[in-house]
C-alpha cells in the first residue's frame, strides 16, 4: 500500500509545498518589517487584489486580516478597471498578488492607484516583474518549482503565497497587541466569542427585573414573582439599592411556619445580603457562582449597589462557556 502511485504522488506534493513555504524564510527582510509598520499605521483598509487562483488566495488573506484586527476586503482587478476602483480611497493600502508579477489587469491599475495616493504592496514570485517594480514595496513569494507534475497548475506558488499572507497577518496581530478578547468580539457566533460574553450581554433589565420595595406586602410580592417568572424578586429601598431577596423556596418555607405571612412586608420576609454580580463580569463567572452556590439567579448591581438587572441559569445553559 505504501508504494501505491497515489500515495507516492501525494507525499511528493506535500514535500514540494512544504519546501516552498520553508524557502520563503530566507526572503524575509527589512521590507517585511516596513510593510507591517505601514499597514499598522494606515487609517484605511488593506485592499487585496489578484486574478484567478491568486484572487482566491487574496480572499483568504483578506479574511484573515479582517478577523485579526486589520480591516480588509478583496477587490477583483477586472472589476476595479471597470468602475469599482472607487472603492479604494487615500489611506488604504493595496496588496496586489500575482505569481508572475505580470498580470495585465493589475499592471494597468498601478498608475490609477498611485493617482489615488495609496501605497502598493506587491507579493510576487518575480522581483524583477512589472508589478514588483511598480509597487512601493515588494514581498517575495518566489518558489523553485510547482508541485504540479506538469509544472502548470498553481500549487506550491499559491500555498507559499497563502503562508506569506498568514505570516503578515500574524505579525500585524502581534504589532497591534490584538488579544483573545478582541478576537472574540469579531467572532461573536463562535465558541471563543461565547467564552468572552459578559453578564451585560445576557442579563435582563428594565421592566423585566423582578423588584419590590421594603414595604411591599407579601401578596404583592408573590404577584411580582409570578409575573416576572424568575422564581425570585429583589427587595430594594427607596433609592433602588438592593437590600435582600425572596425566592420561591423562601416562600414555601415561610408559609409552612407562619400562616400570617401574607400580612407581612417584604422587609420582614426577605433574605438579606444576597449574592450579586457586576454587569462587566464574564458570563462564565456568573455560571460558576450559580453552580457553586446552587442558585438559579443572580442580581446585577452598579457601583452604588443599585439594582440594574438579573441573569438566570437558563440564560447561560448551552453556551459552552468553559
Amino acid at each position: 500500500m505504501a508504494d501505491h502511485p497515489a500515495l507516492i504522488e501525494a507525499r511528493r506534493v506535500l514535500e514540494v509545498e512544504a519546501a516552498a513555504i520553508l524557502g520563503l524564510i530566507e526572503h524575509l527582510d527589512q521590507t517585511f518589517i516596513d510593510v507591517v509598520e505601514l499597514i499598522n499605521g494606515v487609517s484605511g483598509r488593506v485592499v487585496t487584489m489578484g486574478l484567478g487562483k491568486s484572487g482566491i488566495i487574496c480572499k483568504k488573506i483578506s479574511a484573515t486580516l479582517a478577523s485579526t484586527g486589520t480591516p480588509s476586503f478583496f477587490l477583483h482587478p477586472a472589476e476595479a478597471i471597470h468602475g469599482d476602483l472607487g472603492m479604494v480611497v487615500r489611506g488604504d493600502v493595496v496588496l496586489a498578488i500575482s505569481n508572475s508579477g505580470e498580470t495585465e489587469e493589475l499592471v494597468k491599475l498601478i498608475p490609477s492607484l498611485k493617482r489615488i495616493g495609496v501605497e502598493i504592496v506587491a507579493m510576487t514570485g518575480n522581483p524583477q516583474s512589472t508589478l514588483a517594480k511598480g509597487a512601493d514595496h515588494h514581498l517575495s513569494a518566489a518558489i523553485s518549482k510547482e508541485a504540479c507534475p506538469l509544472g502548470l497548475a498553481p500549487t506550491a506558488s499559491t500555498t507559499a503565497t497563502l503562508a506569506l499572507g498568514d505570516a503578515l497577518a500574524m505579525a500585524l496581530l502581534l504589532r497591534k497587541g490584538f488579544k483573545e478578547e478582541d478576537f472574540a468580539f469579531l467572532h461573536p457566533g463562535g465558541r471563543l466569542g461565547k467564552r468572552f460574553l459578559r453578564v451585560s450581554d445576557l442579563m435582563h433589565g428594565g421592566n423585566d427585573v423582578p423588584i419590590v420595595e421594603l414595604g411591599t406586602e407579601m401578596h404583592d410580592v408573590i404577584y411580582e414573582m409570578s409575573k416576572k417568572g424568575f422564581g425570585v424578586t429583589g427587595v430594594v429601598d427607596g433609592d433602588r439599592k438592593l437590600q435582600g431577596i425572596i425566592t420561591d423556596g423562601d416562600l414555601r418555607r415561610l408559609l409552612q411556619r407562619d400562616e400570617n405571612i401574607l400580612r407581612k412586608s417584604a422587609a420582614e420576609s426577605m433574605k438579606p445580603n444576597p449574592q450579586t454580580i457586576d454587569s462587566n463580569e464574564l458570563a462564565s463567572v456568573a455560571l460558576q457562582q450559580m453552580e457553586e452556590r446552587k442558585i438559579t439567579s443572580l442580581f446585577i448591581v452598579d457601583d452604588t449597589h443599585r439594582l440594574t438587572g438579573i441573569i438566570h441559569l437558563h440564560d447561560l445553559w448551552g453556551l459552552e462557556l468553559f
